[in-house]
């Protein structure tokens, strides 16, 4: 998706729920932006069964939330946030969590949560896992996730230090901040990966 398909996304999102049609908004986000965030989930948890409870519960606080939504920042990376949440609290509660029933909110969007699920998982399937995967796969946590959130979906510096910062509602110059500071751990994360592909043969020193 290119950043015109995004802009349209966002101007019909902020449109639905201007008119307080957020069942169509809910529908809209999950079916525009569902499949890059269940693969988020997927990378994340390591295993679909989880990424899957995680992906219901994102569904539905979406639905639940758009309503509260003050749009400052674009709906894209809320959602991020969302998802983010959504699996921090699903592992927290994961001893005493069974696998969901509760219903999603509007049948129609529970459906097209299926959907995302269903033509996601098999796009994911298909993918050949070659050994740079493996290798980012062995890193910690939070140095995959800065490598999921900037080199597989892009986002921009603000934007990932929104969805990774601690807290809500930072000023701008605290969020250029945490952008920097992420930059810096970034290059630091790449440089590492980059250091075991030279030991396993993969590339060639300089």
């Amino acid at each position: 998706m290119d950043d015109a398909a995004r802009a349209r996304i966002e101007a019909e999102l902020r449109s639905r729920c201007a008119q307080k049609d957020y069942e169509g908004a809910a529908t809209l986000l999950v079916r525009s932006y569902g499949p890059e965030l269940f693969g988020f989930l997927v990378a994340m948890h390591g295993n679909e069964t989880d990424a899957g409870d995680s992906f219901s519960d994102f569904t539905e606080n979406v639905w639940r939330g758009l309503p509260r939504f003050a749009w400052e920042s674009s709906a894209r990376t809320w959602a991020y946030v969302i998802a983010r949440n959504a699996m921090l609290v699903r592992r927290r509660n994961a001893a005493r969590q069974r696998r969901r029933t509760a219903s999603l909110g509007p049948s129609s969007l529970e459906g097209v949560a299926a959907q995302v699920r269903s033509e996601t998982l098999s796009f994911l399937r298909t993918e050949k896992k070659n050994r740079l995967r493996s290798m980012r796969d062995s890193l910690p946590e939070p140095d995959r996730m800065l490598l999921v959130l900037r080199v597989d979906r892009g986002l921009p510096w603000t934007d990932i230090a929104r969805i990774l910062s601690p807290g809500h509602g930072l000023g701008e110059a605290a969020i250029a901040k945490e952008a920097a500071r992420l930059r810096k751990r970034y290059q630091l994360v790449k440089d590492r990966l980059r250091e075991m592909a030279v030991r396993e043969g993969l590339l060639r020193e300089d």
